[in-house]
């Protein structure tokens, strides 16, 4: 378990790819499960440790996240969410060359809970969401671009929804791209930016995609 910060209100631990955020019907590995097993284990605590989850990655995807060990915590934290007051940043390596340096991507998605799917609209429609994130290029090679992306909302697969929908579907997306199944999502959050749910003080939580394909390529970028 790669914990990068821990305090008495809250746990920041880098998920990895293929692990749940929580548990579900799938009986998969989850992060929450895996906090409190370490939490239990490194502060000798018997019975049920609470810890609270308030946001959540997709499966496939990796990266930091925040979670509340106290109710007090998880509540004021949900609220910064709710309010839009914390950032999130994410690395992405997409299909193909990018034609200018950054942007943004402004959209409506539905999302189907049957298919576990989203559908991109360019317009206003009924049942869709705006959706916007800004991106900017940080290197592209081999015909993969790797980007920045901040989200602006936080909608249902929305970074691999958008990118997908103006042709630059994410390198190993097999829900909205082409990619061949058992490729790792290029998906990573790497920034968490957080007041402090007690303290109130402003803390950046960071990190850096894993040595594999196809980070590897941009290692050093």
């Amino acid at each position: 378990m790669d914990v990068i910060y821990e305090d008495n209100h809250i746990i920041v631990a880098i998920k990895p790819a293929g692990v749940l955020s929580q548990a579900d019907s799938t009986g998969g590995t989850d992060m929450l499960s895996l906090l409190k097993d370490y939490i239990r284990k490194k502060y000798d605590k018997p019975g049920n440790v609470y810890l609270g989850l308030v946001h959540r990655l997709d499966r496939p995807v990796s990266g930091v996240m925040v979670f509340a060990r106290t109710s007090k915590a998880a509540s004021r934290l949900s609220e910064q969410i709710r309010t839009h007051k914390v950032d999130k940043s994410y690395l992405a390596v997409v299909t193909g060359t990018l034609n200018e340096p950054c942007g943004t991507l402004r959209s409506y998605i539905a999302k189907d809970s049957r298919t576990n799917k989203v559908t991109v609209y360019d317009r206003e429609q009924a049942g869709a969401k705006y959706a916007q994130l800004d991106y900017s290029v940080i290197s592209s090679r081999d015909g993969m671009t790797l980007v920045n992306v901040d989200l602006k909302t936080g909608r249902p697969h929305q970074i691999r929804a958008q990118f997908a929908h103006i042709g630059h579907p994410l390198y190993g997306d097999t829900k909205y791209g082409k990619a061949a199944s058992g490729t790792q999502l290029a998906l990573f959050c790497c920034k968490m930016a957080i007041d402090h749910p007690v303290k109130g003080e402003r803390m950046t939580f960071t990190a850096t995609p894993p040595s594999c394909s196809p980070w590897i390529l941009f290692n050093g970028e």
